[in-house]
This record gives structure tokens, sequence and C-alpha cells, in this order.
């Protein structure tokens, strides 16, 4: 039997959980073990009573006095209620590591009884690990950082994955696979559940596995993926729609678009010298890597916040939220993001 990750020990966890934390952090820059943590945390909260869930995505500029009146707004009836903050910079701002603090504080003393407070974080860098507000939330809240899957563990993950599914696969098999996704997880994630689609449980020979990866429909996240960071935006948006009438889940394309975005918006301000080592942190090799040093090259540094920012905003869109200024119909506005991204740094006609 594989050895299961953290991340999915920590799901398990979740799925068995009596009681949950009234302050709960959840960090990683893995977005789909990330996404799969903060799922699992929601199913238990329901199954423990939540009957209402507030998101809010901040930042240094937001108004962190909703979050404060989000942790007030008390149910009639005493219900248990969710309060998410997903903090996609990982830079609250004064203000808002000041109100990060005090809600900390107040879950811990059990002033919000009928309240659960999960944070979402990124990996925080070495320095910012050192803020006040950190400290005082990984010693007022259950704190969890959501470890990356290395390039030397990806086979067991992949092979506990299949398991999951009632698959198995040979060493041969399984390295094959690895190499293939280039330790890309939501790629990994999106191949393995084809495999379960397209195959009965049992054991799947290379042949199966090479099939099912290398014979996918017209269109598939890959081209998307390297058409916008090349520049290609009417391949980019031939590559979208495509997508979109194959039936492909629109959070999976979101989570493919905004992995690269988050990933470039970590490595922009990097200087020449230092972005090899950048490069070695992300676990950029390859033609992902020569993708990358490509988009880079040709987008302004200071377009990648905002676009990262519009990734988030699209994410809220999907699940009901409207946002002002921006489109009702996500696969819409999704086609804005591609081409903002593979516009960028563009000549003007």
């Amino acid at each position: 039997m594989a050895r299961a990750s953290a991340a999915d020990r920590l799901t398990e966890h979740y799925a068995g959980a009596s009681e949950l934390p009234a302050c709960t952090v959840l960090s990683g820059d893995e977005i789909l073990l990330l996404t799969e943590a903060a799922d699992a945390y929601r199913a238990a909260a329901v199954r423990l009573g939540c009957v209402e869930r507030t998101h809010l995505v901040m930042d240094a500029r937001s108004d962190w006095g909703t979050a404060l009146a989000a942790s007030q707004n008390s149910s009639l009836f005493g219900d248990l209620r969710l309060l998410e903050i997903s903090l996609p910079t990982g830079k609250p701002g004064k203000t808002g590591a000041d109100t990060l603090q005090k809600l900390a504080a107040m879950a811990g003393e059990g002033q919000l009884p009928d309240v659960r407070i999960l944070i979402r974080l990124p990996q925080l860098d070495r320095t910012t690990q050192q803020a006040k507000w950190v400290q005082t939330l990984k010693s007022r809240a259950a704190w969890t950082d959501i470890p990356s899957i290395p390039r030397t563990a990806l086979t067991d993950w992949i092979a506990a994955r299949l398991e999951r599914q009632q698959h198995t696969a040979d060493a041969e098999t399984l390295a094959w696979l690895a190499d293939k996704v280039e330790g890309n997880l939501l790629a990994a994630h999106q191949e393995l559940q084809k495999l379960a689609l397209l195959h009965p449980a049992g054991p799947l020979s290379l042949e199966q596995v090479q099939a099912a990866v290398l014979n996918v429909a017209r269109y598939n996240l890959y081209d998307l993926r390297d058409a916008m960071l090349l520049g290609q935006a009417d391949r980019a948006l031939t590559v979208l729609r495509g997508l979109q009438a194959e039936g492909e889940a629109l959070p999976l394309v979101l989570w493919a678009i905004g992995e690269e975005i988050r990933i470039l918006a970590r490595l922009a301000p990097h200087a020449r010298s230092s972005l090899d080592a950048a490069m070695r942190s992300q676990r950029l090799f390859g033609a992902r890597e020569k993708l990358a040093r490509q988009a880079l090259a040709r987008v302004p540094a200071s377009a990648w916040p905002p676009a990262l920012r519009h990734a988030h905003e699209i994410d809220r869109i999907i699940k009901g939220i409207p946002v002002d200024g921006l489109l009702r119909d996500p696969w819409d506005e999704l086609e804005r993001l591609v081409m903002r991204v593979a516009t960028a740094g563009s000549p003007r006609r």
C-alpha cells in the first residue's frame, strides 16, 4: 500500500473529526492540495452543523472591517457559522495583520462560540514567518503547513491516488506518468481522473496509461497553458472555447490557469541573478521552466499581481458571488483573464 501524503492524512482527519478548532490556518503553495484540504474542512463543518459560510478574499488594500463584522453576525438560532478568509498574497498589511490577530484571540478565548474561522495562506517566506501576526496565529490557531510533493515522492503520491480509485500500477508505469506531468499535481490529478473514467478497478498497464494520457481530446489544459504563456492569444482563446465545448470542468480550468499565474507572480520580482534559484524553489524544470522564462520576459512584472487577483475573483463568480465590474458568466470572464496574460506586453496596434 502506498504511503499517504501529509495532505491526504489531513483530509482523512477532517473526515472523521468530531470537532473543529475555533480558528484554523491552512498554508501551502500547491493549489490542488490546499484546495482539497479546505474542501475537506468545509465538509466537516457542514457535517458538524455549520449552516452558513462567508468567504472573503483579502489583501493589504481590502476593507478588513468586513471580516470583523462577519464574525459578529450571530445566527438567530445559534447555528454554527464558517468564516473563511483567503489571503492569496500572504501580505495582509497592517490593518489586516491586526484584524487576523484579533480574530484569532477572540476565537481562542471563546468569544466566538458559534463561529469557526478558516484562514488560507500561501507558503510564507522566511521574513513573513517572523511577523507578529504569523506568530500570533501559530500560537492561537490550529496552524497546518501543507507541504508540496517533491519530485522524488511524486510516484508514491500517484500510487496512493490510484489506490484511492481502486487502481494499481507498476513502478515503470508510475515513473512514466510522473515524468509526463512534470511535477504538476493539477495535471496529475486530471490524468488520474481520466483513468478512473476509462478503466474499471484493478491493475493498469503502461500501455493503458500511455493511451489515456497521449490520446487525449482535441483540446487540453497543457495547450491552453502553453498558448497563454507564449502570448498566442488567438490559439489560447480557441483552446479555452474548445475545453468549454468538450465539457471540461470550469474549476479545473481555472486551477490550471491560476496555478501558472500564481507561480509567475512569485517569480516576477526576482532579479536575473536570483531567478535560477527561484525557479528551483518553484519546482520548474525543462519545458515548464522555458515557458516561464519566456512569459516573464514578455509580461511586465507589474501585470502578474492584478492577474492573480482576477483569477481569485473568477473563483468567487464560480461560487455564485457577483463581483462588481466583472461578467456574470465565469467562462466569459475566464476568457478575459487568458487574454489579459496572452496579450500583456504586446505592442498596441
